[in-house]
């Protein structure tokens, strides 16, 4: 399965990594707005926002992006790696 994190903290980006690995997911993460990031994103099984570190510009593209129908979308306020494995056990379950 894969997954897309939107925002978060550059300095955790591998820690990111690690936690969807440990999860069995494949993993991207963008934590700032590159150019042609919607082209970046693909179809991922779940979609992760980071919302507190993210900017709305960078909300609007990727969500535009996205597949509704195909792709699970979750808001989270916080952008730690608790809150990441919380959300892919949930997502797992």
């Amino acid at each position: 399965m894969s997954v897309v994190i939107i925002g978060g903290h550059d300095r955790m980006v591998r820690q990111y990594k690690e936690i969807c690995e440990n999860h069995k997911y494949k993993a991207k993460v963008f934590t700032q707005m590159k150019t042609g990031l919607d082209k970046l994103i693909g179809r991922p099984d779940l979609l992760i926002l980071f919302t507190n570190t993210v900017s709305h510009k960078m909300v609007r593209c990727v969500l535009d992006e996205v597949d509704e129908n195909r792709t699970d979308i979750v808001r989270c306020h916080t952008s730690s790696g608790t809150a990441l494995a919380e959300i892919l056990e949930k997502h797992s379950a």
